[in-house]
């Protein structure tokens, strides 16, 4: 193991619809990966909070996270989070499930537009390109105001739509359009001393690289950004930690000397090396 306190800050249970495994599966691997600390951060789709269940998922995720950080204790740290989605768009039941639950962390991510499903969904067969990129353009623009409302510890996958756009549909992207709207992104963040997310699912899927890229990193790194968490967003125990190493050599690359684990909704800064 080349890095002491390996960690994993985003990793879903059964607790989440679209996963596998148990927090105690999850962690059993974590811990023979040799993980330092391991945070559970099941679903929340805000706007489907109660229709689709959330309410009552969460709070048992959060509940077996604890459980699974006393059988762990001697062997893993293991954290209680959630991957808040959407606030934005059931305000509401953010503000319920954070003043339920006592979490260590909370990721906020945005995985579809208002009124719209999920990216994955979407057809983009038929789709014209200016369609594609007026999709970016508001998906940047929503990300921008859930970052100023800011009630979230870390920003997950920036450049989620990618994944789909161009790692499953080919779609071939121009990213320098959407510079200045990353940028803002970016430093609001920084100015609510924020963390920003390197998500490692897209190593291991056809889009081929974290979320956000490289350059993003670097661009977080040199406008001031102090903290980075890293996330495999493992859905099943063999996923646990994929690509961890990868994204801790990236920080490295971009000027990071360390990287970031919640505990109680406080950064605690972790030496890379």
């Amino acid at each position: 193991m080349k890095y002491r306190y390996l960690s994993d800050c985003h990793v879903h249970t059964v607790c989440s619809s679209d996963a596998s495994d148990s927090a105690v599966m999850m962690c059993e691997s974590a811990a023979r990966h040799g993980l330092f600390a391991l945070t559970i951060t099941d679903h929340c789709e805000c706007q489907d909070y109660k229709k689709a269940g959330y309410d009552r998922l969460i709070r048992q995720s959060y509940f077996e996270a604890r459980r699974a950080a006393d059988v762990f204790r001697n062997r893993l740290k293991v954290y209680a989070g959630i991957e808040l989605g959407q606030p934005l768009q059931g305000p509401k039941a953010a503000e319920d499930i954070l003043a339920a639950c006592d979490f260590d962390f909370v990721l906020a991510s945005l995985h579809n537009l208002k009124g719209k499903k999920d990216f994955y969904e979407l057809d983009y067969s038929h789709m014209k390109k200016d369609t594609v990129y007026s999709l970016l353009r508001e998906y940047y623009q929503q990300v921008e105001e859930m970052v100023e409302w800011g009630n979230f510890d870390s920003l997950a996958h920036l450049s989620y739509p990618l994944r789909y756009i161009v790692g499953e549909h080919h779609i071939d992207i121009d990213i320098s359009p959407f510079i200045p709207q990353i940028d803002r992104i970016l430093k609001k963040l920084i100015a609510g001393n924020k963390a920003l997310e390197v998500n490692t699912s897209g190593l291991r899927q056809k889009l081929g690289k974290t979320m956000p890229g490289y350059p993003i990193i670097k661009r977080f790194r040199e406008f001031g950004g102090k903290f980075v968490t890293l996330g495999s967003d493992a859905h099943r125990w063999a996923d646990v930690a994929g690509g961890v190493e990868h994204g801790l050599e990236l920080l490295e690359r971009a000027g990071f000397s360390h990287f970031t684990v919640f505990v109680e909704r406080e950064p605690h800064q972790m030496p890379i090396r």
